[in-house]
């Protein structure tokens, strides 16, 4: 397995799990300091877990979903995958009637069309009435 230069704590499970070795730390955390309530990414058993990604910044749910697809190609990019090992997704829409549309051409934009994840979107109250969507993702280290 070629080790590429991600997180050292994600390097050291898979080096241990590679030879057969029980990792000493068997979860890696990452964006620990983003929020005081949650970690960005969590790396267990060859797994990398996304926490919901928002992004209050645009205006639009074209512009939240390009840049929480940013944050996300750059957390899995971290953890040492990408987007072509997505396991799952789950997308939440403020509103799915008038935003599904415009999120699902941005959506298939960013997809590696040869390995698309399983997915789940449905409508749900955000957390502030400014967010029009959120992304959770897993995915596969190797």
């Amino acid at each position: 397995m070629m080790l590429r230069s991600f997180n050292p704590i994600a390097r050291k499970i898979l080096t241990s799990s590679a030879r057969g070795q029980k990792a000493h730390f068997s979860i890696a955390r990452l964006g620990v300091d983003v929020l005081p309530t949650m970690s960005q990414a969590v790396i267990h058993n060859g797994i990398v877990y996304l926490s919901g990604q928002i992004d209050g910044s645009a205006e639009d749910v074209t512009g939240q979903t390009k840049n929480i697809l940013n944050k996300i190609d750059m957390y899995l990019e971290e953890a040492g995958t990408d987007k072509s090992k997505l396991l799952t997704s789950t997308i939440w829409l403020k509103d799915i009637e008038r935003d599904f549309g415009p999120m699902n051409e941005v959506w298939n934009s960013w997809i590696d069309p040869k390995n698309k994840p399983v997915r789940a979107t449905t409508e749900a109250s955000l957390a502030t009435p400014k967010l029009l969507v959120e992304v959770q993702v897993t995915a596969a280290l190797d």
